[in-house]
């Protein structure tokens, strides 16, 4: 006769990332702004809002979840039955109600956001992970229920990481730039595109890295003048350049690392696109310090780029925020950029990403990049590995 194996359930929090009293004290920020929005209770749907909250984190987040934040008293997790025992091994409080495949889950978080008596629910308006039809459903199964914008409330207090999270960024970082030195190795002629990719993931793997938010970039030749393109067993000829750009991560904390290198010897006007770059990230960096609006560093770096003649080659943000992310995304871009324009001051605690990058569109690529903590006095690069372009 079969049997069936009970499995005990997990001791609540007991795979959480940090400690309880880190979550509690997110928890504690959060509500104030709810009361001081005049909300009843917050609805997170996003991944990265809902593991900063209670420390959640699967793979499985393609199927619906949501965190109920009240204004008052402990959060409320709803999410697939499948996903229970995972859940309570994650988070740090013990309310969760699970979903089970062939219901439908706006109904049952419905039924939750009613049994707590919310009269005013805040929704994340501006969140990916819900489509516009599961909005429309949790909108006509809530009939009744004033909702309010809560987007980006959860985002303004991400921005800043505590000790623990620049912690956990620091890791990471170690990581990818052990990911970095085995790629740059792996360059030479006669190589494909599939190897340097191999050797770079199983390196910041190997190193600790789990799992990476976004594909590392490696592209090569012609290739690698083409945005955001990944490896396709390209061979690496005589001439190429090579673009190499990973994140890898800790507990969700992402830092992310970007380099190129040349098979032979760069044309001219490479290499002086390469030393606009490296100019262009120094003075960005010198840029960076408390109080500075986050356009700074960006016009720091485009200033540069403009006197080389190369503005058309960067025309993009000169960075944006790193913290915890999950796929299809390893950055914060969504919180934070360092762009014209943005005007939030720079604090201790915030972490960025700068990959200043220069493009001969369809041609090649070169950039650098280092994913820096702002500190007391200005920015501290977490990566000591050489930024020239390297010669194989």
């Amino acid at each position: 006769m079969n049997q069936i194996l009970q499995t005990p359930v997990a001791l609540a929090g007991s795979a959480a990332v940090f400690p309880a009293e880190e979550f509690r004290a997110r928890a504690t920020a959060l509500q104030a702004r709810l009361r001081a929005e005049g909300a009843d209770a917050l609805l997170l749907t996003g991944p990265e809002n809902i593991f900063w909250t209670a420390g959640r984190q699967t793979a499985g987040y393609f199927a619906f979840q949501a965190l109920i934040m009240p204004a008052e008293g402990e959060p409320v997790l709803l999410v697939r039955q499948l996903e229970e025992t995972g859940a309570r091994a994650d988070a740090w409080f013990d309310t969760i109600h699970t979903w089970q495949d062939g219901q439908d889950p706006a109904a049952a978080l419905a039924a939750l956001v009613r049994a707590q008596g919310i009269e005013r629910l805040a929704v994340e308006r501006s969140g990916w992970f819900v489509s516009p039809d599961m909005m429309g459903r949790i909108e006509t199964a809530l009939s009744g229920v004033s909702l309010l914008d809560g987007s980006g409330w959860t985002e303004a207090l991400r921005a800043v990481k505590s000790p623990r999270e620049l912690a956990a960024l620091r890791l990471a970082a170690g990581y990818a730039e052990a990911g970095m030195a085995a790629a740059i190795e792996a360059c030479r002629a006669g190589a494909s595109e599939n190897t340097i990719a191999a050797a770079m993931t199983a390196a910041a793997i190997e190193a600790g890295s789990e799992a990476m938010a976004m594909e590392p970039l490696v592209s090569s030749g012609p290739r690698s003048g083409i945005p955001h393109a990944t490896w396709r067993r390209r061979l690496l000829e005589e001439g190429d350049g090579v673009f190499l750009e990973l994140a890898a991560s800790h507990d969700r904390y992402h830092a992310a690392l970007m380099r190129s290198v040349w098979i032979g010897t760069p044309p001219e006007t490479a290499q002086r696109m390469m030393d606009t770059a490296l100019r262009g990230l120094d003075a960005a960096l010198a840029a960076m310090r408390p109080g500075v609006a986050c356009s700074v560093p960006h016009e720091a770096a485009q200033q540069v780029i403009d006197a080389a003649g190369f503005t058309a080659a960067f025309r993009k943000r000169a960075g944006y925020s790193m913290g915890a992310a999950f796929a299809p995304d390893w950055g914060e871009g969504a919180i934070l950029s360092l762009f014209t324009g943005v005007e939030t001051p720079l604090e201790p605690g915030m972490v960025f990403h700068l990959p200043i990058t220069l493009r001969d569109y369809g041609r090649f690529t070169v950039g650098v990049s280092e994913t820096v903590i702002v500190t007391e006095t200005g920015a501290e690069p977490l990566s000591s590995l050489p930024r020239q372009i390297t010669l194989r």
